[in-house]
């Protein structure tokens, strides 16, 4: 029996933003899903915008996709724990790693070559990069709703997830901040429009 995938279902059970109030919550698993379609997005951007084809836009998607896996046995440590300090960053990076590796040995023999890479990433790697740019922008998007719906408590982060992403060196990001986030203003109607 291969439990790999029932594993990963339980992504939905993992709740983010577990130190603020949220006025809709979001799960793991939907923001994997929401990672991997702007990691897609962003990756084909900054080929186009630089004229070259340097980044694997499917292989991004699924690293976007994967690259909460360990949290289905580490839960989503909120950020201002995870980097507290560089004694508490290395120790939850070496109980990401054991996750990683605890998973990696529910993979079925059949897809292992393929899934491996994918579960415990390389995140100094071209598509790794792309995937922290959307992974910053999905929360970016998570603040700017919260805020929308009259969750100031979200304000801080809005600020500091902003100013992160405007110091980004990829020209996607920039395009991205420019171009497309507005839009996430906007109603259904007046994006039909």
């Amino acid at each position: 029996m291969n439990g790999f995938f029932a594993i990963l279902n339980r992504l939905k059970y993992i709740n983010r933003w577990g130190l603020m109030h949220c006025v809709r919550s979001e799960n793991v698993m939907e923001h994997s899903a929401m990672v991997a379609m702007l990691a897609h997005c962003l990756a084909v951007l900054e080929n186009k915008l630089s004229g070259e084809d340097l980044i694997n836009p499917e292989r991004a998607a699924l690293s976007g996709l994967y690259h909460e896996t360990a949290e289905v046995l580490t839960g989503d440590l909120p950020t201002p724990v995870k980097y507290y300090n560089a004694a508490i960053t290395k120790a939850y990076k070496e109980i990401e790693r054991g996750a990683e590796e605890r998973i990696a040995k529910t993979v079925p023999p059949e897809l292992t070559g393929e899934l491996k890479g994918y579960i415990s990433q390389d995140k100094t790697a071209k598509e790794g990069v792309i995937v922290k740019a959307a992974d910053k922008i999905a929360a970016l998007i998570k603040c700017r709703e919260e805020l929308k719906a009259g969750n100031a408590e979200f304000a801080g982060a809005e600020k500091s997830t902003l100013a992160e992403l405007e110091s980004s060196p990829l020209k996607s990001v920039r395009y991205f901040l420019d171009e497309m986030l507005p839009a996430y203003e906007l109603t259904l109607d007046e994006l039909q429009q």
